[in-house]
């Protein structure tokens, strides 16, 4: 399948997605303590993609019942949003997708409950800087495969399972276009990047290793030994120049 270059007015309508996606994180973030559910959290969500006038992504999609997947400790991704009460110590990646105009935009987070150890913070900290040295890479003329590359090179060394059977991808009129762009790679190899590409680069890494496994519930992806697991998500469009992040939240973002 071909990979779709987008003209200005669908990144801007990506980027109008974008900034529905950043509002409910910036709603979610101060409300996520112990003693919240992930239902709590999905009805927000709910709420706050229907008053900005966006569609949900994530409901409905082959029968996904919810509008975040919300996925605690070694759950990686597709958590599902239900009666789980999250605790102090635990982590949750939230991920969210909206849709304006036709256009989706895609970001997820993982979040400290009260107080996590140490270790569980760098994974936090690790994590979304291997999220930013991943877009440092997508620019025009690079090939698809640095992306994954810088991921790997920074988080490597640090000793952190780096999930490999998941990974970000193309977005656009579609939650998932091609390319699927992997958290591991080889600078020379995938398609060149071109200005108009829109990725959603999302790398997820475990404090073990990096085997995975599905539950009973076909969704929810879990760390195959237990261990915890971080992920932290943006789009971006592929510009003349710098990446443009499209789902970037604002200093004190709440509306």
């Amino acid at each position: 399948m071909a990979i779709t270059i987008k003209n200005a007015r669908e990144i801007e309508a990506m980027r109008e997605a974008g900034h529905v996606v950043a509002v409910v994180h910036s709603r979610l973030a101060p409300i996520i303590q112990p003693g919240v559910t992930t239902a709590d959290l999905d009805a927000v969500a709910r709420d706050t993609i229907a008053e900005h006038g966006a569609t949900g992504s994530f409901f409905g999609h082959h029968g996904f019942p919810g509008y975040i997947c919300a996925s605690v400790n070694d759950e990686i991704v597709h958590g599902i949003p239900g009666r789980t009460v999250l605790r102090d110590g635990d982590i949750i990646s939230v991920d969210v997708g909206a849709i304006i105009r036709g256009y989706h935009g895609d970001s997820a987070w993982t979040y400290a409950v009260g107080m996590i150890e140490p270790g569980t913070q760098q994974l936090l900290i690790d994590t979304e800087a291997a999220l930013y040295e991943g877009i440092k890479e997508a620019r025009p003329g690079n090939r698809l495969g640095a992306i994954g590359a810088a991921i790997e090179r920074f988080a490597a060394p640090l000793g952190y399972g780096i999930v490999r059977g998941y990974g970000g991808h193309g977005i656009g009129r579609q939650m998932w276009e091609e390319p699927h762009v992997p958290n591991h790679g080889d600078v020379r190899k995938g398609p060149i990047l071109r200005p108009g590409m829109t990725l959603a680069i999302e790398p997820m890494l475990n404090l073990g290793g990096e085997e995975t496994k599905v539950l009973s519930d076909n969704w929810t992806v879990v760390t195959a030994d237990g261990s915890r697991s971080a992920h932290f998500e943006h789009t971006v469009a592929i510009t003349e120049g710098e990446p443009l992040i499209l789902t970037r939240r604002l200093a004190a973002m709440v509306y």
